[in-house]
């Protein structure tokens, strides 16, 4: 997907010194926040070819219920609480309309919405991670047209070699605060100061260098998990530093389903929901596959295995008498057969690899192979192509 992200940026001049627009990044655009955003988006607009505005996604009750409950807010049909939500929802939009994701025209003091690259907004909707990467990238571009990355990388350079200290630190954000104020409607530093973190952050995230604090130069490197508008209660659980930024990725995700239920459910739902739409017939072509696939299934339960719920790469498409017959035997749903667990863990395989191959952005090889090896206790390695996953599965099964 970072090649179809690569390619529509291609389309656009995002100079700053040209569009003297400083919200193509703010405040509140975060992973989490921009991921529920789009998905919110996508829910309201419901295929619709349709503006929108700010406010209708946060009267709409999917956003009141899911932002609300995840992000521990007040309730957005609350009066009282527009202040609350204006800059959560104005901020990303603004973002995803300079990003060419969304259309952006002005009529009276509202601004009005269109989707016009809803491949990529899917992309970002899905996860977490997909939101970051896009950051990531659009984030690259934006500089690299402004012609400010280059004090970015001298600044990575320094950090790599260890001779980065607060001084090139504060160099490169009154470059920042410079560059803002001489070329945007912004002309103050404070508001400068909000968006700069963001922007290091994810840069710094991204190369594994450090980053800021509370306006300083961070001790150390700058971790995926801190990026986040809603991060985990790190004292309740105890922050791991000697990760990589894949695991890193898994642990955020793990840590929040287990510190909030709504969390849990919404992500549980939402790739329910995405497995729905993708697949009009059953993933499993056996004698069981006739009639209307209306199942979703989770290979690895989800009351045993509550980590993988939220799992793409766990969920499985089925008909009724595949998912009450042959994967819950005599519809017991706390039951699973193990034999047709194999089957589903190889259609799944399959499902998989022939999205992979079309260049679709759904699934990920190294999350399928985490899922088999949480829930069949095994260190199968990434780099196995789906031929070898096959042969291991049937491997793993048949010993046991």
């Amino acid at each position: 997907m970072i090649e179809q992200l690569n390619e529509h940026f291609a389309n656009f001049d995002f100079d700053v010194r040209k569009s003297k627009d400083a919200r193509f990044m703010d405040q509140k655009v975060t992973p989490d926040v921009l991921c529920i955003m789009a998905d919110c988006v996508l829910n309201y607009t419901a295929d619709r070819d349709i503006e929108f505005t700010k406010d209708d996604i946060w009267n709409d009750s999917y956003f009141n219920t899911n932002v609300k409950a995840i992000f521990n807010k007040p309730d957005a049909k609350n009066e009282t609480t527009r202040q609350e939500y204006d800059k959560f929802t104005s901020q990303p939009l603004r973002t995803l309309a300079y990003s060419g994701v969304l259309t952006m025209r002005k009529e009276g003091n509202k601004n009005l919405y269109h989707i016009t690259n809803k491949p990529i907004l899917e992309f970002i909707a899905m996860k977490e991670r997909n939101a970051y990467l896009f950051l990531y990238h659009y984030l690259i571009k934006v500089l690299s047209d402004s012609n400010e990355l280059r004090y970015f990388e001298e600044f990575k350079s320094k950090c790599v070699n260890g001779s980065v200290d607060n001084a090139d630190f504060q160099d490169l954000k009154t470059r920042f605060q410079r560059f803002i104020i001489g070329n945007t409607a912004i002309n103050g530093t404070t508001e400068v100061n909000r968006i700069f973190p963001k922007i290091l952050n994810v840069y710094a995230c991204q190369n594994n260098i450090q980053g800021t604090v509370k306006g300083r130069l961070s001790a150390n490197q700058f971790y995926y998990t801190d990026l986040m508008y809603n991060r985990p209660n790190w004292r309740d659980v105890g922050k791991n530093k000697n990760i990589s930024r894949n695991e890193a990725v898994e642990e955020h995700e793990t840590l929040m389903m287990a510190q909030n239920e709504a969390y849990s459910d919404y992500q549980v739902q939402k790739a329910m929901n995405m497995i729905r739409k993708m697949y009009t017939e059953s993933e499993i072509k056996d004698q069981w596959a006739n009639g209307e696939a209306t199942q979703i299934h989770h290979i690895f339960p989800k009351s045993a295995f509550p980590q993988l719920a939220h799992y793409l790469e766990n969920l499985i498409k089925l008909t009724p008498t595949q998912h009450y017959t042959k994967a819950h035997p005599s519809n017991k749903t706390d039951a699973i057969n193990k034999d047709y667990q194999l089957v589903c863990l190889l259609a799944k395989s399959d499902s998989i690899e022939n999205s992979l191959r079309k260049g679709e952005f759904i699934y990920r090889k190294e999350s399928f192979v985490y899922v088999i090896n949480t829930g069949l206790s095994e260190t199968l390695e990434i780099d196995l192509d789906f031929r070898d996953i096959k042969r291991e599965l049937s491997r793993i099964y048949n010993a046991a």
